[in-house]
């Protein structure tokens, strides 16, 4: 059973018992339940709901398990023969979720 669910204005496709990282939740502790409401679509064993354009009385139930930084991510500009060049990393902020019920 999975699920496709608007978190923060990005969609992600959720299955009991899995992980994912989503952008930052500054106002959610560690340890804390979330419950998205914005449930797009559910497969149940081949039997699959389609919300137009969410589903009815479907949620998603989640807890917070950590926050945390990605990877560093290098942005390199340069243009040739004219000595410009320009460096610049950065490090996106997510929280990391573990889902615990799908009811539809």
């Amino acid at each position: 059973m999975y699920a496709i669910v608007e978190i923060l204005g990005q969609q992600f496709k959720v299955e009991e018992g899995r992980k994912i990282f989503v952008p930052r939740m500054e106002s959610a502790e560690r340890g804390s339940e979330l419950s998205f409401e914005k449930v797009l679509l559910v497969d149940k064993d081949g039997d699959i709901k389609v919300g137009v354009p969410v589903l009815e009385g479907a949620t998603v139930k989640a807890e917070v398990l950590s926050h945390v930084r990605g990877e560093k991510v290098i942005v390199f500009h340069k243009r040739r023969r004219k000595g410009y060049r320009k460096l610049n990393g950065h490090r996106q902020n997510f929280t990391e979720i573990m889902i615990k019920s799908i009811n539809a």
